[in-house]
């Protein structure tokens, strides 16, 4: 037995190595050869068809001047074009049987992206002549099998993406020191923890008699005021194909209470007891009749996007069950995963960068293994999306494996091929994350912790990202609004600005290139960059290594990558009821659902012609970006800087500006 696994080292030279591990992280150690007898599961990624073409496609049906657009895919077509191809899934089935797999073992995914057996260490061995050794995780004391390095014959080569298990090293979900975390940190203290999407003071500033007054809305944004600013009139239709998604995650729980005491003074056109359609995800619960559990963000979100698109309806996206969504600290992915799971079952098993389904370490398990957990499976295409979905939340690119955020922006290209539009909040904190979160001290990162630090998923060119703005002190609805700032203390307990600044994954996409290019070449930022992006090696999960790309040129900012936000709407000072009071609400967590309602009600009435949604956003909104209001005041502060600059034209501050209801109107219902 021992001659036959060593004899397995020796390459035949119609073989190649796929993939090879350079060094080994710190926190594992290599320890004994996997017994030959042990079994393996075998999973084999195959090379998807047309991805790098995908965007393409999306281009071609989101661009107003092409004849293809808005002729949206189906879920069914979305899933041909992009799986293996034939050849690729028949030579690489003919080769493992030939290498003694029996084909009764292999199984072949629903999606076709990949296949899976099972097979003893000494067959996997002899399979992709390497060596299998166990692994040991210092963090959580896991052991999984894996190899430095595998071949596979040349001509199958091309068609294979991953192989595992092999070179990609992924600790172990240690279920019983998160149930021990958990079980140590009571719910009611994990209920009182800062929102770290939407900020929020009460407030007895003002006492409405008058819910259409705008000499006000310099202190406190009205439905009134939002209708104003950008001159939207009351809706007076409700197609039944066009309710607006809302995402909720991390207790973020509405109360009817609140949302009928917000209809009753701002709103009396909306009957008390309108709520939101649920669609509970993966245990995800809706709402609660304690106030002091209501969530300012759901409340937030829901109470901005009734206004504006009443008598459509709200679909509330609640994510994850309620003992995940009481640790989000366990992780920083927000549930965006089984969210995207549930909108698209072929999303549970698609294979891309070397990413096959949820992550283990990052996403999760469902049935959830924790007790008080949802225990149902994993929600694979349960939903039909909405047409547009407005999403209050993200993190940072730093925080999160490249491969991991280039998968799941696959998915919103996919996703976008089927007509739905994404809008994200582009974040609180300027140029950088909030001081003292999960990047350190500054919120910013590097070395020097000074380099900029854009947020995720917002980023993904296959989104729309969402800035903020305010109606100033002094100033009225009928004056330009400006870049929100509020420094820290007056009022917030920390410094807001909208988020802003430029990618260090994905480069400047096409449509956005020639905005770009003018502000730097009209507008320089007075600070140093650097002009490199990050890349998965493909071998392991890499973190973006800020430090690496920023080199030797001192740089703060990337000057080639993906600029963000794309468009802003107002998201200060708005007043909102929860937890049975009034309070005075702010975040980019604000402006994405009033933007997001604005688009709704233009897909409502391209829906009321005969039309199609509008879909991905992007395109068109910068083919004609004089249907928006330019916001040419303000800065986003951030790691010791004034930030970039609201400026005519596209900013990293404001992108191309807040909605014009009618000239949008006008514009989209001019297209097929």
């Amino acid at each position: 037995m021992a001659i036959a696994r060593v004899s397995a080292l020796l390459v035949p030279r119609h073989h190649e190595v796929h993939e090879k591990r350079e060094t080994l992280h710190p926190r594992w150690t290599k320890k004994d050869r996997v017994e030959s007898h042990k079994l393996l599961p075998m999973r084999i990624g195959l090379t998807q068809s047309n991805l790098d073409d995908g965007h393409d496609h999306l281009m071609r049906i989101s661009d107003p001047a092409s004849p293809h657009f808005g002729q949206h895919w189906t879920q069914a077509q979305v899933i041909e074009a992009f799986r293996p191809s034939q050849q690729t899934e028949e030579e690489v089935r003919k080769w493992l049987i030939e290498s003694g797999i029996p084909a009764r073992r292999i199984t072949h995914s629903d999606n076709k992206g990949w296949f899976a057996f099972y097979a003893t260490a000494e067959e996997a061995e002899r399979l992709l002549y390497t060596e299998y050794h166990e692994y040991e995780d210092s963090v959580t004391g896991g052991i999984i099998p894996g190899c430095d390095r595998y071949h596979v014959p040349k001509h199958v080569r091309k068609h294979i993406d991953y192989i595992t298990p092999g070179i990609k090293l992924l600790a172990p979900v240690d279920h019983q020191s998160r149930r021990l975390k958990r079980d140590a940190e009571a719910i009611e203290h994990q209920l009182s923890k800062r929102n770290t999407h939407s900020l929020h003071r009460t407030s007895s500033q003002l006492n409405y008699t008058n819910a259409t007054d705008l000499s006000t809305c310099d202190i406190a944004i009205t439905p009134a005021c939002v209708a104003a600013l950008y001159q939207i009139p009351p809706a007076n239709s409700s197609h039944p194909n066009n309710s607006m998604g809302i995402f909720e995650s991390e207790l973020q729980f509405y109360t009817q209470m609140d949302l009928d005491l917000f209809f009753t003074n701002f709103t009396s056109y909306i009957p008390n007891g309108t709520h939101p359609v649920a669609a509970n995800i993966d245990g995800g619960m809706q709402s609660t009749t304690d106030p002091n559990y209501a969530g300012g963000e759901a409340n937030l979100d829901i109470q901005l996007a009734y206004p504006i698109l009443y008598p459509q309806t709200i679909t509330l996206y609640q994510v994850d069950d309620y003992i995940v969504q009481a640790n989000q600290n366990d992780t920083y992915t927000f549930g965006f995963n089984t969210f995207l799971d549930a909108l698209d079952g072929s999303y549970c098993n698609f294979t891309a960068y070397n990413e096959t389904g949820n992550d283990p370490y990052l996403d999760q398990e469902y049935p959830d293994p924790l007790t008080g957990g949802w225990q149902g499976d994993l929600m694979c295409g349960t939903f039909v999306p909405t047409n547009v979905i407005s999403l209050s939340y993200g993190g940072q690119e730093f925080d999160l494996p490249i491969s991991y955020q280039k998968r799941q922006c696959l998915e919103y290209m996919k996703l976008g091929l089927q007509g739905v539009s994404f809008l994200f909040a582009s974040g609180d904190s300027g140029v950088s994350n909030y001081p003292g979160d999960i990047d350190g001290p500054t919120g910013c990162i590097g070395p020097n912790l000074n380099i900029f630090n854009p947020t995720w998923p917002g980023t993904c060119p296959y989104v729309t990202s969402v800035g903020a703005t305010k109606v100033y002190p002094g100033y009225s609805v009928y004056d330009p609004e400006s870049a929100v700032y509020d420094p820290a203390g007056h009022p917030y307990s920390v410094n807001y600005s909208s988020g802003g600044g430029f990618s260090n994954i994905y480069p400047i996409p096409d449509y956005q290139k020639a905005f770009v290019a003018k502000f730097f070449e009209e507008h320089n930022p007075p600070y140093p960059y650097y002009s490199a992006l990050s890349n998965d090696t493909g071998n392991i999960q890499t973190l973006p290594d800020i430090g690496a790309l920023a080199g030797n040129t001192s740089g703060i900012y990337n000057r080639i990558g993906r600029g963000i936000p794309d468009v802003a709407a107002n998201g200060d000072n708005i007043a909102i009821y929860n937890g049975n009071k009034f309070e005075l609400s702010g975040g980019t967590s604000a402006s994405t659902p009033i933007f997001s309602a604005v688009i709704n009600r233009i897909n409502e009435e391209r829906l009321n012609v005969g039309k199609g949604p509008i879909g991905f956003l992007n395109p068109s909104l910068y083919a004609n970006p004089s249907m928006l209001n330019d916001i040419t005041n303000g800065t986003n502060p951030g790691c010791s800087t004034v930030g970039f600059s609201a400026v005519p034209g596209w900013d990293p501050v404001t992108g191309l500006g807040t909605p014009n209801y009618p000239k949008m109107l006008e514009y989209y219902l001019s297209l097929p």
